[in-house]
């Protein structure tokens, strides 16, 4: 075991690691007052200026996070900054930023590479690296790395690269940012492992996967699921409706079936930041297969 794995692993677990949050969103601020209540001490980095003097004013500028939360944090240790050189000084720096579309519906990793280009002037040995934001399968390791690597610290020994997608529902009474499972791939085992340090001190229930690809087809896989789901669903009440059929006494009775099947109902459409963008992510990089 490597001396500097190990001792980073020891960080993690007791707490005194510092936690370095890039992206302050719908995603990342959850995930750093997520860190703060589990003990840890939380810098949050945003290119927004707005967002991080909000933090630092106790003030929330995401509709269903409370004030009050935001203040309490700052009281137990968190701090923004737009000021990137402060990576130096994390134990686990954390990417929570938008991956959009471009025009032509291909992805746009943008938010990712000028981040990840970012931080790494700053990149110090005994360090994590976790990416969070919907990308295509092989994204962390071909964008991440080769960038990571260019810093001279080797990955896996030196420096720790892993891939961890948000699983956040904004505003869901019944699920949050603890509760929720957290997938996590590494890209070597000794990413794992720190990686499940990293997590396990904030999230109650881990699910480690054998690869960095799989961790980012698992997430496509959730939300495209959702997506050609909700579609259908909608065609059908269209059909049903010409039909002078009930939808919704159809699908109550269809869910009477005890297996094979799952429970959609009709709506407004698809919606919110990732389904809708998320099948084009994955046909995009289908057809470079």
């Amino acid at each position: 075991m490597s001396t500097t794995k190990t001792q980073l692993i020891e960080k993690l677990q007791s707490r005194h690691a510092q936690i370095g949050i890039v992206g302050l969103g719908y995603v990342g601020l959850p995930l750093a007052l997520r860190f703060v209540n589990a003990g840890y001490s939380v810098s949050g980095f945003d290119i927004d200026a707005g967002k991080p003097a909000n933090i630092n004013a106790g003030k929330s500028y995401i509709s269903h996070i409370p004030d009050q939360h935001i203040a309490d944090a700052v009281k137990a240790g968190l701090s923004a900054t737009t000021d990137f050189v402060k990576i130096a000084s994390m134990d686990a720096i954390i990417l929570c930023v938008p991956t959009p579309l471009n025009p032509d519906n291909s992805p746009d990793l943008s938010f990712v590479i000028n981040t990840v280009e970012t931080i790494c002037r700053y990149l110090q040995a005994g360090q994590v690296v976790a990416l969070e934001s919907t990308t295509y399968p092989g994204t962390t390791e071909e964008e991440l790395l080769p960038r990571m690597s260019k810093t001279g610290l080797t990955v896996g020994e030196d420096i720790f690269l892993v891939y961890s997608p948000e699983r956040e529902d904004p505003g869901n009474p019944n699920f949050d940012t603890q509760t929720i499972p957290k997938i996590c791939g590494g890209l070597t085992a000794h990413c794992l492992e720190v990686g499940l340090a990293l997590y396990g001190g904030a999230i109650d229930e881990l699910v480690p996967v054998s690869s960095l690809k799989v961790a980012e087809m698992a997430k496509l896989l959730e939300n495209i699921y959702r997506a050609v789901n909700i579609g259908m669903i909608n065609e059908m009440k269209m059909v049903a409706d010409k039909m002078e059929i009930n939808i919704h006494e159809v699908i109550r009775a269809a869910a009477t079936k005890p297996f094979g099947f799952t429970a959609f109902y009709p709506g407004p459409g698809l919606g919110g930041h990732c389904l809708p963008i998320d099948p084009f992510y994955l046909s995009w990089k289908a057809q470079q297969c």
